[in-house]
């Protein structure tokens, strides 16, 4: 797996992983718990450090929200040796398309990223807030067997951080958009000839999200 462009996780981490991550695998070790437990990772002492040390000043609640699931995924990926997946545009193409297959006998990475085609898929981060360019997903399966999702958005490099949206979730047989139109076709003006595509909330990137780990299933068997 690897990935053309830098992850959200070097975007915004860089040295810091290598310099505070191990601490943080450290103390998960001596606790016995597993990575994956959310609530075990938000009470190690060195992740709250880290969670005051990230957080804007003038924060919300959401904000921090955000922070924390972006924080838990960025060390998850860390741990499994951040592997990137970079679907290129004919197999993104394909991926919007067609459902796939709906299991996969091979298994991607505990916690990998899958990074999309450049500006080709674009979301709101909350109702009625301007688009934002996806630049892909944080994808890690749960014990229970289902997915969580951590999307990253409006990535620039004039911009000191970025936005992020999480879903968690299986897999739905029959998702279908209320207007009858096709899961991940363009909600903005003019974006259908522009070759552009839209996600219409959290079970279309729940849907994605599922899409892209089954592709990164094969691609690991091959």
């Amino acid at each position: 797996m690897a990935s053309p462009r830098p992850t959200p996780f070097d975007f915004v981490f860089g040295a810091l992983a290598a310099e505070r991550f191990p601490a943080v695998q450290a103390a998960f070790e001596s606790s016995g718990a597993a990575p994956r437990d959310r609530d075990a990772f938000l009470m190690t002492r060195e992740v709250i450090q880290l969670i005051h040390e990230l957080r804007p000043d003038d924060g919300s609640g959401g904000e921090i929200e955000e922070l924390t699931a972006f924080l838990h995924h960025a060390w998850l990926f860390w741990l499994a040796g951040t592997p990137a997946l970079a679907i290129e545009p004919s197999a993104f193409d394909e991926l919007l398309r067609t459902p796939g297959a709906r299991t996969a006998a091979a298994a991607p990475p505990p916690e990998f990223y899958v990074q999309f085609p450049e500006r080709r898929l674009w979301a709101e981060i909350a109702p009625g807030s301007a688009p934002e360019p996806v630049d892909g997903c944080f994808l890690g399966r749960e014990p229970d067997g289902s997915l969580t999702v951590l999307a990253a958005l409006g990535m620039r490099p004039d911009r000191p951080g970025l936005s992020v949206s999480e879903v968690r979730g299986l897999r739905t047989a029959a998702l279908a958009r209320v207007d009858g139109s096709p899961l991940f076709s363009a909600l903005m003006p003019g974006g259908s000839p522009a070759g552009l595509a839209s996600l219409a909330g959290g079970e279309e990137l729940l849907e994605l999200g599922w899409r892209a780990w089954i592709l990164a299933a094969e691609r690991s068997g091959d």
